[in-house]
């Protein structure tokens, strides 16, 4: 029967056969993992950017300095959040 993991169990994985000193298709053998998968799944993970495990952490940006104390302080500003699925979320303040 075959065993769906999540994306963090991979990542351990991947990370206890980095650390262990074997072969990739020797590791997927002593833990009788398909050795595709295991590739399919190294190869996904290696391409993740930098600090983002999982598509659905949160991260905040911060944008008190956008904003001025009067409304004539500056040419104003335009922020457009992607969330998905052809969703945005625009945000705009007038200079």
């Amino acid at each position: 029967m075959r065993k769906h993991r999540t994306p963090e169990q991979w990542q351990t994985l991947v990370d206890q056969q980095r650390d262990c000193g074997l072969s990739a298709s020797q590791f997927c053998e002593q833990e009788n993992i398909g050795y595709a998968s295991f590739c399919h799944w190294r190869k996904r993970l290696s391409e993740r950017p930098e600090g983002h495990s999982d598509a659905s952490e949160a991260s905040f940006l911060d944008v008190s300095s956008l904003m001025g104390t009067s409304s004539s302080s500056g040419p104003g500003w335009h922020i457009v959040l992607s969330l998905g699925n052809g969703v945005e979320l625009r945000l705009s303040q007038n200079g």
